[in-house]
């Protein structure tokens, strides 16, 4: 079992001794997602934890997205909810670049990219630029942060 999956089935059983609804409702919930994909495709496989932390990525995702429509439509307290869901699930994430560290990150992957290419890359190699920055910032980044730092540096 992943070591994250892990530590979220024993947050989980702290969090139902204490009586902490909110954060055992979100937990649950996030158990479901992880099983959900486990589940899903052809045959079913244990996650990673590399594969646990996408799903807390969507997860929480998903999360800010409601709470601004909630927002946008009068609904504070189910934006609040939502926001408090997306605090517990971000404490399972790492924690995100800054933007230093980010186009730092950007650098690195124009520099690999340009060593196998022979010279800088241009907008046209953008996709190869994504993928490097990607394996680099590994989850660390949100891919619209990370795709913006790298259309501004190229």
């Amino acid at each position: 079992m992943a070591e994250l999956k892990a530590q979220l089935r024993t947050d989980l059983t702290a969090a139902m001794k204490n009586q902490d609804v909110l954060r055992r409702e979100t937990l649950r919930m996030i158990l479901a997602a992880i099983q959900t994909a486990e589940v899903s495709g052809t045959a079913a496989h244990e996650l990673t934890d590399e594969e646990v932390l996408s799903v807390l990525a969507k997860e929480s995702k998903k999360r800010g997205e409601s709470a601004e429509i909630y927002t946008e439509n009068g609904r504070g307290e189910l934006a609040a909810k939502e926001r408090a869901e997306a605090q517990i699930i971000d404490e399972y994430l790492p924690t995100q670049y800054n933007d230093a560290e980010l186009a730092d990150a950007v650098d690195t992957a124009i520099a690999q990219v340009a060593d196998v290419l022979g010279e800088r890359p241009s907008m046209r190699q953008m996709g190869a630029v994504m993928k490097a920055a990607q394996a680099l910032t590994a989850g660390k980044a949100d891919g619209k942060r990370l795709s913006a730092a790298v259309k501004a540096r190229l």
